[in-house]
């Protein structure tokens, strides 16, 4: 199988009321999502049929649920759940998952924090 071929969504922006503290869990945030898939892409190439690739717009909407739902501590726990969505597209083979916290409550100035996950399927 050809894991050359991707499909990214870089830039979701979700609202979301993940953190550690409680000021971050009652006003919420915007969080920034970057996915990349790795996928064999040949058979949608060929038969320029979208039910024989991943539909970005769904996964994107996909994604955007799970951000703005059920609150955590961690982006890496965000990161996950959203690796979790696009492994259960049976195309996805691999994905690269980055969540953004730009307003993270950070007392020195910065211009983003980020969580970047890789996830595969696992191979019995």
């Amino acid at each position: 199988m050809n894991f050359a071929d991707s499909i990214e969504l870089t830039g979701l922006r979700v609202f979301g009321h993940h953190g550690v503290f409680e000021h971050e869990r009652e006003n919420g945030q915007e969080f920034v999502i970057d996915v990349r898939i790795s996928l064999d892409l040949r058979a949608a190439a060929e038969s320029d049929d979208v039910a024989r690739t991943i539909h970005y717009g769904i996964l994107a909407d996909q994604i955007a649920a799970a951000v703005s739902s059920d609150p955590v501590n961690l982006i890496e726990k965000v990161a996950q759940r959203v690796a979790d969505i696009v492994l259960s597209h049976d195309l996805a083979m691999l994905t690269t998952v980055t969540v953004h916290k730009p307003q993270a409550p950070i007392a020195i100035p910065f211009d983003d924090v980020a969580v970047t996950i890789t996830r595969g399927r696992e191979h019995p």
